[in-house]
């Protein structure tokens, strides 16, 4: 007996280099060929329309999505005593508004803030005039409720240290104004960082509009004018 042949099915043929790829990617090899062409014929102030446009946009959606921000500010006084002179007032409180935010201030402070000492270094912040004896005590939170409890905790804390070396110095620290909650937020809304934006990207586009090689003068299928040479002296002689 002879037993029946068997044929295995047939093995798919392996692809080869020569089949023609699928249309969608003959499209994009078509558009990225003609890519180089269509960015020539482009406007020459395209650069700077694409700079404001991405710039604005990019500022715009950075101002949604940033946390508002918002400030708050307490001031105190340099008095001096009866037996001061008026004068020395104005230097201490230069010197208080420098030792406002260091650690022994901050560390009292942080007890009528109800925040640690590191957020308070890193909020707060103190201004002096030179010509009027005072000193502004300025935090910013990004709650209008905390902001002016931690300004007007610092200037209470100032306000204690100065009164343990008043009788050295002559000087203490008064109350001016204290710090209320504020309503609306210090940092930069989304039209204002927007058009930031733009003005920052429209910047970039005239820079990359300046750098960029400028078009020759001669255009394709057009033939440059023919300039006629000098004419020779014996040439002129004869037409004389």
């Amino acid at each position: 007996m002879t037993e029946p042949l068997t044929q295995s099915p047939a093995a798919p043929a392996p692809a080869t280099d020569d089949e023609p790829p699928p249309p969608a990617r003959r499209r994009v090899r078509a558009a990225l060929r003609h890519l180089p062409h269509r960015l020539r014929s482009l406007p020459p102030w395209s650069p700077l329309a694409a700079g404001v446009l991405v710039g604005g946009m990019l500022g715009a959606g950075y101002g949604l999505v940033a946390t508002p921000q918002y400030t708050a500010t307490s001031y105190v006084v340099a008095v001096p005593a009866d037996a001061s002179d008026p004068a020395s007032a104005l230097g201490f409180a230069q010197a208080y508004g420098r030792v406002a935010t260091q650690l022994a201030v901050l560390g009292d402070a942080q007890m009528w803030a109800h925040v640690p000492v590191a957020t308070l270094e890193r909020s707060v912040r103190t201004a002096t005039s030179p010509d009027a004896p005072m000193v502004s005590v300025t935090a910013t939170s990004a709650d209008p409720e905390e902001a002016a409890d931690m300004a007007n905790a610092v200037a209470r804390a100032l306000t204690r240290h100065a009164a343990d070396s008043a009788d050295d110095t002559h000087v203490e620290l008064r109350q001016f104004a204290r710090a209320t909650e504020p309503t609306e937020a210090s940092s930069a809304s989304a039209p204002v960082t927007g058009l930031v934006g733009a003005s920052a990207g429209g910047l970039l586009g005239g820079l990359a509009l300046l750098v960029r090689p400028r078009r020759s003068a001669r255009q394709p299928g057009h033939a440059a004018a023919a300039v006629p040479g000098p004419a020779s002296a014996a040439d002129v002689r004869g037409q004389l």
